[in-house]
């Protein structure tokens, strides 16, 4: 066993504690190397995950939702169905597929679109409407018609009852109902007319038809057997369709007159 004197206990002290010091502080050192090296890479990591979220905000594709007149054509031009266009890069707008397949133009109603880009599909909504009709007035007409024949119909032309001339985008959109006239009855009726849903009412008398006479001079040999129509006399008045003499006259047809008995 080694024996020191008191003055090599005091170097030796000496030394290991400077040891001691010196490893304390390398330590230290160590440490707060250590740390910059990881608070250096961490905010490195976090650089480089702000640059990647920028770049996929750059390219973030957004679809719009249209909306089309019916048989309005549909662009293919990619750029017009897509929204922040300024963001998207023309590398990856080049990329882009565009599939309007599924939308019908030619009938109303909501249809969907595609745009794929690097196998991933973004889907978009497209609405076909009516085309907006222009807005005009009617005047309907009040119609007079006598008493019509078993199989006589009124006519179904819209037209025929309104006083203006209608352009055909109009008269294509016109409801004409007439199911509450009964032309073989004698009466007032009231027919409707409608359009972008307002209902027009017009009015048609229903009138038995006045007596008629053949005069001598009246032409038999017509090829469509007309007779001509009359009144009856002033001294007489008009009962089931013919006309009844007063003063204890007699009508004459032939003559259209009251004669004496």
């Amino acid at each position: 066993m080694l024996k020191f004197n008191n003055k090599e206990k005091r170097i030796l002290s000496v030394i290991l504690a400077s040891w001691g010091i010196f490893l304390v502080i390398s330590g230290l050192i160590m440490n707060n190397q250590h740390k910059t090296i990881i608070n250096t890479k961490y905010k490195v990591n976090i650089n480089k995950k702000k640059i990647a979220e920028q770049q996929a905000k750059t390219n973030e594709i957004k679809l719009k939702d249209l909306e089309i007149e019916i048989n309005t054509p549909l662009s293919v031009n990619v750029k017009d169905y897509l929204d922040d266009i300024d963001k998207i890069s023309e590398s990856t707008l080049k990329s882009l597929k565009l599939d309007t397949s599924l939308v019908n133009i030619n009938q109303a109603g909501s249809y969907q679109y595609r745009i794929t880009y690097k196998k991933k599909i973004y889907v978009g909504s497209i609405k076909v409407k009516e085309k907006e009709l222009p807005n005009v007035t009617f005047t309907l007409k009040t119609i007079e018609i006598t008493t019509f024949k078993e199989g006589e119909a009124l006519s179904a032309n819209p037209r025929d009852y309104i006083e203006e001339d209608i352009p055909d985008e109009v008269y294509n959109n016109l409801t004409l109902d007439i199911s509450q006239v009964t032309p073989t009855i004698q009466g007032d009726y009231t027919y409707y007319i409608i359009y972008k849903g307002i209902t027009y009412q017009g009015k048609i008398e229903v009138r038995n038809p006045g007596p008629t006479i053949k005069t001598p001079n009246s032409d038999t040999t017509q090829n469509d057997n007309t007779t001509a129509e009359t009144t009856c006399p002033k001294d007489s008045t008009k009962k089931d369709n013919t006309c009844v003499c007063q003063n204890n006259k007699t009508y004459d047809p032939i003559t259209n007159t009251c004669i004496e008995q």
